[in-house]
């Protein structure tokens, strides 16, 4: 996708945008999960349509593979829905690559959001398609001001640009450390985003799904990871070449980092520094990306300028229309 063609932007969501809300991964583990899911597509004016099968289950999966498909290829295949919202993560939506309708999507292009397991279904869709996907909030999530505002500005705007802020606080007040944003390498850089979820970019390796990085914005978290496994994740991108030819690297939260191990302890930024110092380009991290209730949305493949020292990403064109 990125590279040679423009990217394919979906129509913009406002007041009456029909979402289809689908669970291709992981199960819901109460109904409050689909009322929540509901009552925030209301809450945004939108109006929610929800998957038959939704409230299925099968182990640690929302359902069989073949009814997550159906219920996610009848929203992508339904000229009558504006969006498709991934009620949550969890795991499975790998399971489905190969058999998505991607032919649908390219023919009625329309937003896919969510995050975590999602990353490896807004790689596949973005690559088959070249159509804008959306690393943003789940549809079960909490959605506080920060992060409804950030939301409705990638996906309800239809203005050339807009920044990504860092989180607000008070000139007086220290910034909590969870809430840092620390520079690693300084200056600024421009190229389309790409990225998601660090694991499941992984997964995505030799595969026709894994995205184009040449010349791009990567961004990147993960949640209960041990901080080695991390770093062989890095190490296997750098051995293949994946790392070569980026712009710069936007790295958002790794909630929940075990640090250490029977053999001691690294630091998470000697191992960032690690892989990417090399470079020479833009590289900062603990930018509101992940698996946090504060978060920005991310659109793959709309072109972006990275601002290291100043903590900023500035969206360059839009991502709908």
């Amino acid at each position: 996708m990125m590279g040679s063609k423009p990217p394919v932007r979906p129509p913009k969501l406002g007041p009456g945008s029909r979402i289809g809300l689908v669970a291709p991964a992981g199960p819901l583990l109460e109904r409050d999960d689909l009322t929540r899911a509901e009552e925030l597509c209301r809450a945004l004016g939108y109006v929610p349509v929800l998957g038959k099968n939704a409230y299925r289950r099968h182990g640690y999966l929302a359902g069989t593979d073949d009814e997550r498909l159906a219920d996610l290829n009848q929203a992508l295949g339904d000229p009558s829905i504006d969006a498709v919202w991934c009620i949550r993560g969890g795991y499975g939506a790998v399971r489905l690559l190969d058999r998505i309708d991607y032919e649908a999507i390219t023919r009625r292009p329309k937003a896919v959001i969510g995050f975590s397991d999602i990353t490896a279904l807004l790689n596949a869709v973005s690559r088959r398609s070249g159509v804008v996907t959306f690393h943003g909030p789940v549809a079960r999530a909490a959605m506080p001001r920060f992060s409804r505002e950030h939301f409705e500005l990638v996906l309800g705007s239809g203005r050339s640009a807009g920044r990504l802020k860092r989180l607000p606080f008070p000139p007086d007040v220290l910034v909590p450390q969870e809430n840092r944003i620390v520079t690693l390498v300084s200056g600024t850089a421009e190229g389309p985003l790409a990225g998601g979820n660090l694991t499941l970019l992984h997964c995505l390796v030799g595969t026709p799904y894994f995205p184009d990085l040449n010349g791009a914005l990567l961004f990147l978290e993960d949640v209960g990871e041990d901080l080695y496994n991390i770093d062989r994740i890095l190490a296997h991108l750098r051995l293949i070449g994946a790392l070569r030819s980026l712009a710069g690297v936007i790295v958002g939260r790794f909630t929940q980092l075990d640090r250490a191990s029977r053999d001691g302890a690294l630091g998470f930024d000697e191992v960032l520094a690690t892989y990417f110092e090399p470079l020479g380009i833009p590289v900062a991290y603990g930018f509101p990306v992940g698996h946090l209730e504060a978060q920005w949305t991310m659109p793959l493949g709309v072109r972006a300028r990275l601002d290291a020292g100043a903590g900023e990403v500035e969206l360059l064109e839009p991502a709908v229309v």
